[in-house]
């Protein structure tokens, strides 16, 4: 089996640019991938383009391979859009692989150790209890929620005292627990917003008395040793980051500096399913636990679910719905608080319309730069 033609679609999920990578063989077999557009989105389906030269005609089902030499081909290691792009790739290969052995992708991977996927569901604000309770309750009841995301910012971060910030934050987590069922489980996002460590402190110290599931990233991912300070003070709160970091390397440092309880990478971030299965071991030897980031889009899901399915030290895997996504016919939709594997399914399980990815359905997407009262700027 050689792979023989490679193409990307620019597709959209709801407001955000998503690339789809799909890979044709000699034998008939088509894989398809996700790549994350974190960079500057149309940058990426030339490097996905440029990459394939390198194992055009070779078997794809040297997945491993492949992914190795991609990443070795470059004279200097590959970053945010190198990695992207080959995860993209590696997933796109992982998935003929297993469909022409007639099993799922996890079956790959020495088979499940789970039969089910855990999900949280990400809500990305801090909405009143008001309208955070009934929300909740809903997502509970037609899905089975039991655990979810949000923002411990209730007002802009650079106006105003911050522990008064922080004090409401704490204030919020405890009033959703009076609201709430006991067995609910909320975890926060604090979006890498926080510069000084000690500021970051004063945050999970206000949500302790609470029990936050975790907080995660509130500080910039750049210096590793800042994690493991924050780290030995931060108490009971479970510490959680990783979405911004890509190799195994960044990993190992940040698990050697003891700065993470649970750690998040992206599998459309890190280099696919091969890197990723790395990254995780490492945890697994550090007693560290795997939450995977993903906010993407229905085929990233299901990168994912193959990956939780046969991990040993997963924890939970961020869930967001795609409403507009109309290329995804059968996306993985959690029953009871879990996406089910399918085993009667070989690849990634999900099915691709490509009728819909007939015309380009690019939309534009950047972060919102924030301003500091003294017109500065801060991290968005």
């Amino acid at each position: 089996m050689r792979t023989t033609k490679l193409e990307t679609f620019m597709q959209r999920v709801d407001d955000r640019p998503r690339l789809l990578v799909r890979i044709e063989t000699d034998e008939g077999i088509v894989g398809w991938g996700e790549a994350y557009n974190h960079g500057p989105d149309k940058a990426l389906a030339p490097v996905i383009e440029y990459l394939f030269e390198q194992f055009k005609n070779d078997d794809p089902r040297r997945v491993t391979f492949i992914n190795q030499k991609l990443i070795q081909q470059s004279r200097f290691p590959p970053g945010a859009l190198g990695l992207a792009a080959i995860a993209a790739i590696d997933h796109a290969l992982w998935d003929i692989a297993a469909k022409a052995a007639g099993v799922p992708v996890y079956m790959l991977l020495g088979g499940h150790v789970r039969d089910r996927v855990r999900v949280y569901c990400g809500v990305y604000s801090a909405p009143d209890p008001e309208e955070a309770v009934p929300a909740i309750l809903k997502l509970n009841a037609d899905y089975g929620f039991t655990a979810f995301k949000l923002s411990p910012y209730r007002r802009n971060l650079y106006n105003g005292r911050w522990g008064a910030l922080c004090e409401e934050a704490g204030n919020y987590l405890g009033e959703l627990r009076r609201r709430l069922p006991t067995d609910f489980e909320f975890c926060f996002d604090a979006h890498a917003k926080i510069y000084e460590p000690n500021q970051a402190l004063q945050l999970a110290k206000a949500l302790e008395p609470h029990d936050p599931l975790f907080l995660e990233e509130p500080i910039r991912p750049e210096h590793i040793p800042a994690w493991g300070a924050l780290r030995q003070q931060m108490g009971t709160v479970p510490l959680a980051t990783g979405e911004s970091l890509y190799s195994r390397y960044e990993f190992l440092a940040l698990l050697n500096a003891r700065g993470a309880d649970i750690i998040q990478p992206d599998i459309c971030v890190v280099g696919g399913l091969t890197e990723m299965r790395r990254i995780a071991d490492l945890a697994d030897a550090h007693y560290v636990s795997v939450a995977p980031h993903n906010p993407m889009g229905p085929l990233a899901t299901a990168h994912n679910v193959h990956f939780c399915a046969a991990q040993v030290n997963f924890r939970f895997l961020e869930y967001k719905f795609a409403k507009e996504a109309s290329w995804a016919t059968d996306p993985y939709i959690p029953v009871d608080g879990h996406l089910e594997l399918r085993p009667d399914r070989p690849g990634w399980g999900i099915e691709i319309d490509e009728s819909r990815l007939k015309q380009d359905d690019y939309i534009h997407w950047e972060r919102i730069m924030a301003t500091k009262p003294d017109g500065s700027t801060a991290y968005p």
